[in-house]
């Protein structure tokens, strides 16, 4: 089951996306009387339906055959405004995690040994088709990284590896957009990583277009993932070249905290991102047939798409910040 959120006029709701059609359960209630009291409060987010589980899914089900049996009216995806799937209460970020993209970065002691652990705030969560606002007084180099985003459906702590599979809800996509000139730091020959600010500011977490429910991803380590920037293809390539895979993540995250429904893991990008362009940051450049090399970072207007199959597209377009409306305001 694909499922959404989308802008109402009464606030967010939550739908599946059956093809092309918009399944809005609350909305199907309203016009069929199919639920009760408790029922309607289950489907009323995204955090209750992922509480839910099965069951929930099962009432979601139940109105689009309802819906269908009266031959209700259903929108179409292309009628709405989508948000994001959820705003998570945090996100879980691995880095370093698939063999191109440490292949194309400068070399720092623990590169590929363990994942790099660090967070994004949901403050920096944006939607589909929301603008990634680029501040010039934050970064004169945005970058963008598609990853498999995982969304915890069950609790946990010390989480072993193979119980993992079953404490996720579902899937998405996240565009880790990143701050480059603020995560590389260089003095005196010597490089570290800043993951703080640099990974956290205001649209750096496009995310969507829905959640994919696990039961429709079996394997999510063989899943193709690319990245286009102005229709070019930049980053392309297979969850099978993670060096940790989803299963292990989640058990490393559960070994610090305890995994509660509705946290997201992002599971690290591949290789082909502007930072491989740029050799003063330690980028390594290297030829690729089936991706076009970056001539540097995103610019003014650029318009980033991140796919994931089994999943979809996530779209975003960069918009400069207007910084004297800022300072006014």
């Amino acid at each position: 089951m694909k499922l959404i959120r989308y802008a109402h006029a009464s606030g967010p709701r939550v739908a599946q996306l059956h093809g092309d059609r918009v399944v809005d359960p609350i909305a199907i209630d309203e016009a069929l009387g199919l639920f009760d009291a408790a029922t309607r409060r289950s489907l009323a987010g995204m955090d209750t339906i992922i509480a839910g589980g099965a069951d929930a899914r099962r009432q979601i089900e139940r109105a689009r055959l309802a819906a269908e049996a009266r031959a209700l009216a259903l929108p179409g995806l292309a009628d709405v405004a989508l948000l994001a799937p959820l705003v998570p209460p945090i996100i879980l970020c691995a880095g370093s995690n698939y063999v191109d993209h440490n292949k194309e970065k400068a070399e720092s002691p623990l590169k590929g040994k363990e994942p790099e652990f660090f967070l994004k705030s949901p403050t920096c969560v944006i939607g589909p088709g929301q603008p990634i606002v680029w501040d010039r007084r934050v970064t004169a180099k945005l970058d963008y990284e598609v990853e498999l985003a995982i969304v915890i459906g069950k609790p946990g702590r010390h989480v072993r590896v193979e119980d993992a599979l079953d404490h996720v809800f579902g899937y998405t996509i996240l565009n880790d957009v990143t701050a480059r000139d603020r995560q590389v730091r260089v003095r005196d020959g010597v490089t570290w990583y800043e993951l703080g600010s640099s990974k956290n500011f205001d649209s750096s977490a496009p995310l969507g277009p829905c959640i994919t429910t696990a039961d429709e991803i079996p394997d999510p380590q063989n899943l193709d993932l690319r990245t286009t920037v102005n229709g070019e293809v930049r980053q392309n390539n297979n969850t099978r070249s993670m060096k940790f895979g989803v299963a292990y993540l989640i058990h490393f995250f559960s070994v610090n905290l305890t995994l509660h429904p509705g946290m997201v893991i992002s599971t690290g990008t591949p290789g082909g991102t502007g930072w491989a362009s740029d050799p003063q940051l330690g980028g390594v450049s290297y030829q690729r047939d089936d991706i076009v090399r970056p001539a540097g970072y995103l610019g003014a207007g650029d318009h980033i798409a991140c796919t994931i199959e089994g999943i979809g597209t996530l779209e975003n377009r960069v918009k400069v910040l207007d910084q004297a409306t800022t300072e006014r305001g």
